[in-house]
């Protein structure tokens, strides 16, 4: 009776590396919410604040194309799981907080995967704009592995 709206994802990367995780991530892949939508160049920019001790973000990208007007939306993060720290508790805006989930990535910290528990988002991120169909697929694949829904993935379009 309860059905898929009880699933509640928890596996994340293990020992994640807070300070290589830091920097430009491009948005390469994924399911995306509603303010994403039609975005293009899209990047993900982690900055650790240790003045306030935690993760500031910023979304940059064009908006419904690649001459369309610059976007930035502003986010805070901190960490949750404190012993992995890939468990973050994010806020869009004042006192409003979302679990983001880091549920894989490269050894090499070249690209990632990030959703949140109910599965309804997704974001796959390099650390350049290029990911190629079998590239996608691979990584699409270790997250069907781990028991992560892999439909109705997207591409972001990079044109640099």
């Amino acid at each position: 009776l309860l059905g898929c709206s009880s699933v509640k994802y928890k596996t994340t990367v293990k020992n994640l590396n807070i300070n290589r995780f830091m920097g430009d991530w491009y948005v390469v892949a994924g399911r995306y919410t509603f303010l994403e939508k039609g975005a293009h160049n899209s990047i993900e920019r982690y900055t650790w604040s240790t003045e306030k001790n935690r993760i500031d973000i910023d979304f940059l990208y064009r908006k419904n194309s690649f001459d369309g007007e610059k976007k930035n939306i502003t986010q805070k993060a901190w960490i949750y799981d404190e012993i992995n720290k890939s468990h973050w508790k994010i806020s869009p805006f004042w006192s409003f907080q979302l679990d983001y989930l880091v549920i894989d990535i490269a050894g090499d910290y070249s690209w990632t995967a990030v959703g949140v528990p109910n599965m309804k988002y997704l974001w796959i991120m390099k650390r350049n704009w290029s990911l190629s169909d079998k590239g996608l697929e691979q990584i699409l694949e270790r997250l069907k592995q781990k028991g992560y829904s892999i439909s109705n993935i997207e591409k972001t379009p990079h044109q640099w």
